[in-house]
């Protein structure tokens, strides 16, 4: 039997929290983190261990579209025409805790049937406290704390791995309502993902020192048999007050630095409470130039995909070009002789440069790198390029490391020709040394690489399966619920697969405007079959939509299979005029849309 810790909202199971996870390391190695068996029974094991997994996919149902047909619809169709309610954004949202002010909130307990689920909504702790407390031979047993039920409101679900303190007996109950104030808030448009942050307003966790979470997803640390939610999600690491002001305006370097205080690359998944905080008082650093700490009006542009690598005697800085839209506003607000840009966490580095303070509070560098992998790639945290640079120093150029950046110092009219290279999307070399040197002493490389595609990793569609990596997409959070007799249907995310509309002859599509139209035709065709829905578990639908020159149509399913027949004539009725407006509109490039809608109580 495994249990599981839950509190429940008015539309959705929500909460899930498994126990315990152990943490081991040899002596002299960097720690790691070993965790006790916590498979999700049924789960999908091929995100934890790599091993194969048969998806049964059925036919996909493609509607093509060629020809429009008007008809008349039937007495018998009019009379049965469902009555749907559109509910008030947040009407249906208002969500009753039932988190408990002691004790254990309620459990959902697995059967010996693999897949099966029991509620106790008033469990005893004398009876399953001692099932999920196990001891741990190397002093570190943590609560896992894992959301399901976030996606429905357009945040990423999240995961909290919170060290036990010694003699704790219970869950900690702030836990439970932070993630209660992650999904209010959520459902009010404000959500977090990658290097996002929280700050708690109050005591957290019996302590005022505790000034809130970063959330990251996870790159290097192990996963294996921990309780992970669907993809997206994000970790959430505790964090002291002092730390705040950095998750605020440079969150890299504290993910860096809490990896080198713990000696685990790139950084440990575990919250620690009531720890040293790893940065004081700002005091003297080159970010005081880059960012405004006082009231945050400013801060150092951080570009997704940006990376920077130091190689012996070369440094490539790599922009994707996915984001020449970004580095163009980079171009356009920096000043005459300095332009800096934050860059992301690199996993083709082997190791990374490390902002350290000291207890004098002066900042040192140092490097964490990949246990037992030798220092290759070594990745930095920003640069600087700096205009300044005087002919009559005898040099082309000089780069340094600052800090976890590099620091490029270069002539004023290299400064113009580089930015002229960035605004034409084109290689640029800078050579660093002596004028009097023909071949450099080091090389920095601006060059242009393939699009970021570091989005959607694991995502799958619940149509077919159909990988999502690299895939953009946005959260609706905001989206109108219909009303069926018993539950709702909510529109939560759109991905947008492909879209080669250039508008050469006319306007193009607008893509937001298609993918509303689509989300409300489709709310309209489900609301009354919502109960069926529930009942066969088919609560995560997928509605893709293709408006091609050779096949217009649309595919929607659940569970890795198409809907049942039984829903087509409905969904016929309001989405073939929809699809067909849209194709009337478009040019001959391709369009593919992929809605997301969850059907909740």
């Amino acid at each position: 039997m495994r249990v599981f810790f839950g509190f429940f909202f008015n539309e959705s199971y929500f909460i899930i929290i498994m126990m315990p996870l152990l943490g081991s390391h040899k002596k002299g190695e960097p720690k790691q983190v070993m965790f006790s068996d916590g498979i999700r029974p049924g789960g999908d094991l091929t995100e934890l261990d790599g091993s194969d997994q048969v998806n049964r996919i059925m036919p996909r149902r493609t509607t093509r579209l060629h020809k429009k047909v008007e008809r008349t619809p039937t007495p018998a169709e009019v009379t049965h025409q469902p009555i749907v309610r559109r509910i008030k954004t947040g009407e249906s949202r208002k969500s009753k805790c039932l988190i408990p002010e002691g004790g254990l909130p309620p459990l959902v307990v697995s059967s010996e049937n693999e897949g099966d689920y029991s509620l106790q909504e008033n469990p005893n702790p004398d009876k399953f406290m001692p099932q999920i407390r196990v001891d741990c031979c190397v002093n570190r047993i943590c609560w896992c704390f894992t959301s399901k039920g976030m996606c429905t409101v357009g945040q990423d679900e999240v995961v909290i791995v919170l060290e036990i303190i010694p003699d704790e007996k219970t869950v900690p109950r702030d836990i439970f309502c932070h993630f209660q104030c992650l999904y209010d808030e959520a459902g009010k448009g404000n959500t977090v993902s990658n290097m996002g942050h929280f700050i708690f307003n109050d005591n957290f966790l019996d302590s005022k020192d505790h000034g809130g979470m970063l959330y990251i997803c996870p790159t290097f640390q192990c996963l294996h048999k921990l309780m992970i939610p669907s993809p997206p999600y994000v970790f959430g690491i505790l964090l002291q007050k002092w730390e705040v002001p950095w998750a605020k305006v440079f969150p890299i370097r504290l993910l860096l630095r809490l990896g080198a205080e713990y000696r685990y690359y790139p950084c440990p998944l575990i919250s620690v409470r009531n720890r040293k905080p790893v940065f004081f008082e700002i005091g003297h650093t080159i970010m005081n130039l880059l960012a405004d700490f006082r009231n945050y009006q400013y801060m150092l542009p951080q570009i997704k995909g940006v990376t920077i690598h130091m190689e012996d005697k070369k440094t490539i800085i790599n922009f994707p070009r996915n984001r020449y839209d970004e580095l163009m506003k980079v171009v356009g607000s920096s000043n005459e002789h300095v332009m800096a840009i934050g860059a992301s966490f690199s996993s083709d580095a082997d190791s990374h440069l490390v902002c350290i303070q000291n207890d004098e509070g002066n900042y040192q560098t140092q490097a964490i790198n990949i246990q037992n992998k030798p220092r290759k790639v070594t990745g930095a945290s920003f640069v600087v390029f700096n205009g300044a640079l005087k002919t009559s120093s005898g040099l082309k150029a000089k780069s340094s490391i600052v800090e976890d950046g590099l620091m490029v110092q270069i002539t004023p009219d290299n400064m113009a020709a580089l930015k002229q290279a960035m605004k034409d999307m084109v290689n640029y070399n800078i050579g660093c040394g002596s004028v009097n040197v023909p071949i450099p002493d080091e090389e920095v490389i601006i060059q242009w690489i393939e699009d970021d595609k570091n989005v959607n990793v694991g995502v799958k569609s619940p149509i077919d399966n159909l990988p999502m990596d690299g895939i953009e997409s946005i959260h609706i959070p905001n989206a109108t619920d219909y009303m069926g007799e018993h539950r709702v249907i909510r529109w939560t995310d759109v991905f947008f697969i492909q879209n080669e509309d250039t508008g050469s002859a006319r306007e193009p599509v607008d893509l937001s405007l298609l993918a509303e139209t689509l989300s409300n035709a489709s709310c309209i065709a489900l609301a009354s079959h919502l109960d069926k829905l529930k009942d066969a578990s088919l609560m995560k639908i997928g509605l893709r939509v293709t408006i091609e020159s050779e096949k217009v149509g649309y595919e929607i399913g659940a569970c890795g299979e198409k809907l049942p027949d039984f829903y087509m004539n409905d969904l016929d009725n309001e989405l073939i005029p929809v699809i067909h407006s849209a194709a009337s509109q478009t040019n001959d490039g391709a369009i593919c849309l992929e809605l997301i809608f969850h059907i909740l109580n």
